[in-house]
């Protein structure tokens, strides 16, 4: 058990250097150094999505994560977007608010990555 736990744990690594070094290419901040209330441009993968109305509109909510850190992203008034589902590589741009201790984008532009 103990082998598979890490293994588990140096998959993960290798996939988060990758990450670092698509967004490092990219010319991207890095999350965890993004600053908050500036526009900033990041980019990682989708580990969630989730329909989460809020105060009865719809909201589109999604977790990216660049192998330095996590912030949600978040599209008011969307049920669903082409092309946004977990696993997907994705560049976006906004402001990073802190709401409730969650770093968040709300309503950003951004770029599907292949």
């Amino acid at each position: 058990m103990r082998s598979g736990i890490r293994q588990w744990a140096s998959q993960a690594h290798a996939e988060a250097v990758d990450l670092q070094r698509d967004v490092a290419k990219a010319g991207c901040l890095r999350i965890s150094d993004a600053p908050d209330r500036e526009l900033v441009t990041v980019q990682g993968t989708l580990r969630t999505v989730t329909l989460r109305p809020r105060g009865g509109v719809p909201a589109l909510e999604a977790e990216l994560y660049d192998g330095t850190g996590t912030i949600t992203v978040l599209w008011l008034g969307r049920r669903r977007i082409a092309g946004i589902f977990p696993g997907r590589a994705i560049r976006v741009t906004g402001r990073i608010g802190v709401h409730g201790g969650v770093r968040t984008i709300y309503n950003p532009r951004y770029d599907l990555r292949y």
